[in-house]
């Protein structure tokens, strides 16, 4: 008989579960309510969502936005977003996560001095273009440095000047440091380097107990949106652990053959994934399971 497991570690993170209660309570009351962007990097949640009255706008809809309710989903945003919302009378629903929030107010701080000369290079390691970086990188008016590989390193940072590293919440642990290990190999003598370990340990604690649980199935069945940073980082872990681990989107993604030969099914998936996807998921393997032609 088929055994189908849900991984109990995955599904959403305290920042993205705040956000969605934050969402459902407004629109409980309201009906509408406007979102600055996908409140989770998943379209199936955001879908649901949607349905229930929430709108997701982008920045250019919010300079023509006056006198409504806006929703900062956990990401994170640049200063010029809250001044923009003063300026037109805009309610601001403030869901950032506190580690984002933490993370910026500290690369604000590093990042203020009387003089640039006296500033440091601040390097963030993250996806140039996230919504969490982007407004990381609005704490200091765009002067921060994204890198998103060692090769970024090699060719986006002077080593001859000082070097204050943090990383987008979301960041593989491990390629943090690789990054760490090259600047401190390659900074010129005398010249200031300083890291901080700014990744989110709900995320990072999710490796060992993803790849375990990864190690435990005949099949994963890893569910993420498109979008999802950490859900990518996850599935790559769980791909190299387990090769038989399939990336989907929704139960409609789920094909008959994977599931031939197979004695367990394991179900996982990123911190915007939420459970009601991975229990349809579920479902949607044992109705295949069920039919008279399966194996």
């Amino acid at each position: 008989m088929l055994k189908i497991e849900i991984d109990e570690g995955s599904g959403f993170c305290f920042g993205v579960t705040t956000a969605i209660k934050k969402a459902e309570e407004e629109l409980g009351k309201t009906g509408t309510l406007y979102c600055l962007g996908d409140i989770v990097h998943n379209g199936m949640e955001c879908e649901r969502l949607r349905k229930l009255g929430l709108v997701t706008i982008e920045h250019d809809d919010l300079k023509r936005l006056h006198n409504v309710k806006v929703l900062l989903r956990a990401h994170g945003e640049p200063p010029e977003t809250y001044a923009l919302a003063e300026k037109n009378n805009i309610e601001i629903i403030d869901a950032t996560c506190p580690v984002v929030l933490q993370l910026q107010k500290r690369i604000k701080q590093k990042g203020s001095s009387t003089t640039s000369a006296a500033l440091p290079q601040i390097v963030i390691f993250g996806k140039n273009g996230h919504a969490e970086v982007l407004g990381l990188v609005g704490q200091i008016e765009g002067r921060a440095i994204v890198v998103e590989s060692l090769e970024d390193v090699k060719n986006k940072i002077d080593f001859t000047k000082d070097i204050v590293l943090y990383s987008q919440t979301t960041k593989s642990l491990d390629e943090f440091h690789d990054i760490i290990d090259y600047i401190q190999s390659h900074i010129a003598e005398g010249v200031l380097f300083k890291s901080y370990d700014t990744i989110c340990r709900q995320v990072a604690n999710r490796m060992p107990n993803i790849s375990a649980f990864a190690r435990k199935h005949d099949l994963i069945l890893f569910v993420a949106g498109a979008k999802s940073s950490n859900g990518h980082v996850l599935y790559e872990e769980c791909l190299r652990v387990n090769p038989s681990t399939k990336l989907i989107e929704c139960s409609d993604d789920i094909c008959l053959d994977w599931l031939k030969g197979v004695t367990t099914v394991g179900i996982c998936g990123a911190t915007s994934t939420p459970k009601w996807l991975m229990e349809q998921c579920m479902m949607k393997v044992k109705e295949l399971t069920s039919q008279p032609n399966m194996p």
